[in-house]
């Protein structure tokens, strides 16, 4: 893997200051000296151990797509669920967004972003960079949609919700969807971005920029004079800041609070037995896990699905009024919330996953049957409007509000 030099001028991606990185031992990380945002230490993760990992990962993704992830068994009657079955049950009941949702997030997005993993850190591997700096930017891009582990959590939440009505066991399929999983978060922890981009060249401007600015996608150091054209290392459009980010982000903020009352008023899932139909609302649901005695799913079931979208409508709205008033208050600590909110969002789709699964398994007629409802659809709106929000922020225009020099 490619060694860092000595030293070396880096900017950082979420304040925009150029400093020279001095040299790092390997089992230390340096900091930001403005924001005290992370630098990868040198060497940090193993392309091999990597390449392993996700290799892994979409090796058991397959079979747990193709196979049974639980079977439910109720009144005598059995019904299993596959992956793409809750994709499809929302389709008949006509959530035609919300199967796309749930389609793109749990099956797609995770297998396109593990087979470009996979053709980058071989590439590496082997020797060959042509094209890999192109693919891995769409890599880091996918990243944040991936939501493989989310889907498992809402797989367990389902499974507490069906051990109500029958008895459910976990197929072969659930168990491939646990390795997969593991072996994915495991790729992530053991190697990061920079690490790869490190690897790729060009590792460094060809010349000294008089005037430097950093792609915001691979952080390598380009003269402002070729702003607008093409980063030489990832392929992005070089920008001093990302465009519109204050209007856009804006705009999407304001668009999650409109739909955040509907998502937590209307229901989003109705359950009829016998005849009777029971509709619940996302608090309903937090109320029947404290009702069953499993306060740890109930926790995470109303951190997620409360109180994280409100977390980063509240956050992204202080950032864009302190911005507005060119404050430079709390800048350390804004921008340590931009980065938490912009990891943690992805993780309020427990709940759409977890509806998806019921709505697939409990179809007994009369007896018992689950179906989405209208609430959910404000709920999804929500989780991927606010997740694109922080994607549009960025970080750095808090820095130059106040006009601090980078």
């Amino acid at each position: 893997m490619y060694q860092r030099p000595a030293a070396e001028l880096i900017g950082c991606a979420d304040c925009g200051l150029v400093q020279l990185l001095p040299p790092v031992p390997p089992d230390a990380i340096a900091e930001c000296v403005r924001c005290k945002r992370g630098f990868a230490p040198p060497a940090r993760g193993s392309i091999d151990t990597a390449l392993a990992l996700t290799l892994a990962a979409l090796l058991l993704l397959l079979p747990a797509t193709l196979l049974p992830l639980m079977r439910v068994t109720s009144f005598g009657v059995q019904r299993r669920d596959w992956l793409p079955t809750g994709v499809e049950a929302l389709w008949n009941d006509g959530f035609a967004s919300l199967s796309a949702v749930v389609f793109v997030f749990s099956i797609a997005v995770p297998f396109v972003y593990l087979g470009l993993m996979i053709v980058v850190l071989g590439g590496i591997r082997l020797g060959t960079d042509a094209a890999l700096g192109k693919l891995f930017r769409w890599t880091a891009a996918l990243r944040p949609w991936v939501m493989i582990e989310v889907y498992l959590v809402g797989c367990c939440v389902a499974y507490t919700r069906l051990e109500s009505i029958g008895t459910v066991k976990v197929g072969a399929g659930g168990w491939c969807l646990l390795g997969a999983t593991l072996a994915a978060v495991l790729a992530t922890l053991k190697l990061d971005e920079q690490s790869v981009w490190d690897a790729l060249p060009p590792r460094t401007s060809s010349t000294a920029p008089r005037q430097p600015i950093s792609c915001q996608t691979c952080e390598l150091l380009i003269d402002a004079a070729r702003e607008h054209s093409a980063c030489p290392r990832c392929g992005a459009t070089i920008r001093r800041r990302k465009p519109d980010a204050i209007a856009r982000t804006l705009a999407l903020v304001i668009a999650g609070y409109l739909l955040y009352v509907p998502a937590n008023l209307l229901p989003v899932l109705s359950i009829e037995r016998f005849g009777r139909e029971e509709p619940s609302t996302i608090l309903g649901g937090v109320h029947q896990l404290v009702s069953d005695g499993l306060w740890p799913l109930a926790i995470i079931v109303f951190t997620a699905s409360v109180v994280v979208p409100l977390m980063k409508l509240f956050g992204l709205t202080l950032m864009l009024v302190m911005t507005r008033l060119r404050s430079r208050r709390w800048l350390v600590g804004r921008t340590r919330m931009y980065r938490l909110i912009d990891r943690i969002g992805r993780w309020s789709n427990i709940d759409l996953f977890m509806i998806s699964i019921l709505a697939a398994l409990v179809r007994f007629g009369t007896l018992t049957t689950v179906r989405p409802e209208s609430g959910a659809i404000a709920f999804a709106a929500v989780v991927v409007i606010t997740m694109t929000a922080s994607r549009s922020f960025d970080a750095r225009v808090m820095w130059d509000a106040p006009g601090m020099p980078a």
